[in-house]
């Protein structure tokens, strides 16, 4: 399921061709296994503040997040939309905060990926969609495969630790691929963005 906002009295502009493509569990919200109740969401600090500052500096934003949970029957697509508006609600975003938002559904155990990262379909899509240049897009994420589906795009890629530990073998997979290790999306954006 992948959506994108459309106005038509907006227009986008032709300097707008930079975005942001960010992963949720873990990056966004702490990483809660399966999470399917919004009343388990807990917030990582900072994260409200870095999202303002991105949208307002003119990126595009997007979440893509991989909820195999669905195919696996642990929840359905309306447990993960009301955690996506919980989550926007607790860090006081508008409903119209994203340009777009792709929920993978699929199971890793599937034959094919179809949306579910480390899959570029969704970040293809929305390049051109938005005539975006991934040279100046980051997809940013706190697991490999967040990072491999920007690379995959052409896109800048830079992991955060505020999910999971990073092993070893991915810090080591990172410096070779030149893809950051950031403490939190807002040192990210220090680091990077502004």
């Amino acid at each position: 399921f992948c959506y994108y906002r459309r106005n038509p009295f907006s227009i986008v502009s032709v300097f707008m061709t930079r975005a942001i493509f960010l992963d949720r569990d873990g990056t966004l919200i702490q990483d809660v296994h399966y999470l399917k109740d919004p009343a388990d969401i807990k917030i990582i600090k900072g994260v409200s503040e870095a999202l303002r500052k991105i949208k307002n500096a003119g990126y595009l934003m997007f979440m893509h997040t991989n909820q195999s949970g669905i195919a696996r029957g642990y929840y359905d697509w309306e447990d993960v939309h009301a955690c996506n508006q919980k989550m926007l609600e607790l860090y006081k975003l508008n409903t119209d905060f994203w340009d777009g938002i792709c929920i993978a559904p699929e199971s890793p155990d599937g034959e094919e990926l179809g949306y579910r990262k480390p899959s570029e379909k969704y970040e293809l899509e929305m390049v051109q969609k938005y005539n975006l240049t991934p040279s100046l897009c980051w997809m940013i994420g706190d697991k490999w495969i967040d990072a491999e589906t920007g690379l995959r795009s052409n896109m800048n890629a830079a992991l955060v630790r505020t999910g999971k530990t990073i092993p070893t073998e991915t810090e080591i997979l990172a410096s070779a691929q030149k893809v950051p290790i950031c403490e939190d999306l807002s040192s990210f954006c220090r680091s990077h963005l502004f």
